[in-house]
């Protein structure tokens, strides 16, 4: 299941910065309702998936809020990936 929250939110945070870029002109303005949509879906599912693995990691509220904050500040979804990494990391090495 870490595997999956890894992997929805470097989606939903390149979503974000996709966003950010049509916002600030820097993409087409065509496809906005789209692209807002498809980040709504990954938003949610980020948030849903960070709850599940969070009772299933036993992490405090800290990391809990950490990741919700993380959610909305662009590019901090580059230090849940560190963070997500680590841990991954930290597990293959206790399990051998």
């Amino acid at each position: 299941m870490l595997k999956y929250f890894r992997v929805i939110s470097m989606l939903e945070g390149l979503s974000f910065l996709i966003l950010l870029s049509i916002t600030f002109g820097f993409v087409s303005r065509d496809y906005v309702s789209q692209l807002g949509m498809i980040h709504g879906l990954l938003f949610m599912l980020y948030l849903f998936l960070s709850l599940i693995v969070a009772k299933k990691q036993q992490w405090s509220f800290g990391i809990c809020l950490s990741l919700f904050i993380a959610s909305i500040v662009p590019f901090a979804f580059i230090g849940v990936e560190i963070f997500l990494s680590r841990l991954l990391n930290y597990k293959k090495t206790a399990e051998a």
